[in-house]
């Protein structure tokens, strides 16, 4: 046709898209950014603070498992600590006072020793360490017994050396515990009564209160066990006098 203009049409359409190809990465430098900022505070403030603390934060990025088991009100103040060390630390102070306890039981041994009132049943008298601690343990003879027969009714003697070893066991803070034994010959025969773990928890307890009165605070004891026939001296003798004792154990406080 005459005077059209025969140039090609050209049609242009626009693309459409979902959000999701925006992309994300101004995600990303949005977070660097408000991690080094981070970053920038945590400097800020610890460079606020005393040379103490600088040096705690320091320890910590060198052994970072080694912060916080010391005894302060924060990690900070708990300070380095090298847990072989710590262990170490434990087995030396354990070794001490075991000697120490050592010392105690034969210091007790030869102070009722050095009086005539016990010399005929010092023998009765044991100390001896055990995993548990000092063990002092106040044992019956054919010739002596420490309770009146059937009962826990403490002989004279047998109290009065009962207060010694308390005054003496006052000085440490340990715990204490003390057990009642008896031999396996049975109180009553049918079980049911009065038997012989009631007999050795009497008897405990009737030493506990000599302690106390030879002045062993009650706040030390930590235990009474009235063990029966349980736990024998003599095991291959069950019948044995020597199985009715008393046992006083100091336990280790590390």
């Amino acid at each position: 046709m005459e005077g059209q203009n025969n140039e090609p049409i050209i049609i242009k359409k626009g693309k459409k898209g979902g959000h999701g190809h925006h992309g994300g990465a101004w995600k990303v430098a949005y977070a660097d950014f408000v991690t080094a900022m981070m970053a920038l505070f945590i400097v800020l403030w610890v460079l606020g603070q005393s040379e103490e603390v600088k040096e705690q934060v320091a320890n910590y990025f060198k052994n970072p498992f080694g912060v916080g088991v010391g005894q302060g009100s924060s990690p900070l103040k708990g300070g380095p600590r090298n847990p072989q060390t710590d262990v170490n630390d434990i087995m030396k102070q354990r070794e001490m006072e075991r000697q120490a306890l050592k010392t105690m039981g034969d210091d007790i041994i030869k102070e009722l020793s050095s009086s005539p009132e016990f010399q005929q049943i010092i023998d009765q008298i044991q100390a001896e360490i055990t995993d548990e601690g000092l063990k002092i343990e106040v044992m019956d003879t054919q010739e002596d017994a420490f309770f009146e027969v059937g009962t826990s009714t403490l002989k004279p003697s047998a109290n009065k050396m009962l207060q010694i070893i308390g005054k003496e066991l006052s000085k440490l803070n340990n715990r204490i515990v003390i057990e009642g034994h008896t031999d396996s010959r049975p109180y009553s025969t049918t079980g049911q009564g009065y038997s012989n773990f009631e007999l050795s928890s009497d008897r405990a307890n009737s030493a506990r209160r000599s302690l106390i009165s030879g002045g062993l605070l009650s706040t030390q004891i930590e235990q009474i066990r009235g063990c029966a026939d349980n736990k024998l001296k003599l095991p291959d003798d069950p019948y044995s006098e020597k199985n009715r004792r008393i046992s006083i154990i100091v336990k280790y406080k590390y």
